[in-house]
């Protein structure tokens, strides 16, 4: 599987993007505001369906939070997902003052 890449605009909005030949094979859309960092939403093609895909893409949002002290606002149902399941190694990044949860 390719590398990942962060492509963020000005403004503080891009993706974490798996590309293979100019084809984006996976997506992490965000946004960068307030200290906090938002994951709108990701998507992997079926061709890297079952490669573990995602879980690099969430990965590599991971470190890129923790390094820029980022807490992470997961819109996504996938990221969300994840959180849920794995608190342990998300807690340090999830901000769940913003959903209202505190469990």
């Amino acid at each position: 599987m390719n590398d990942i890449t962060l492509k963020l605009n000005d403004a503080g909005r891009g993706a974490f993007l798996i590309e293979e030949n100019s084809e984006r094979l996976g997506e992490m859309e965000i946004g960068i505001t307030g200290g906090n960092l938002v994951v709108y939403h990701t998507e992997v093609s079926d061709k890297l369906k079952g490669q573990g895909a995602g879980g690099k893409l969430l990965a590599a949002m991971a470190a890129h939070a923790r390094l820029h002290n980022l807490k992470v606002i997961p819109l996504c149902p996938y990221v969300l997902a994840q959180f849920k399941r794995h608190p342990e190694q998300y807690a340090d990044l999830w901000n769940q003052a913003w959903h209202g949860n505190k469990s």
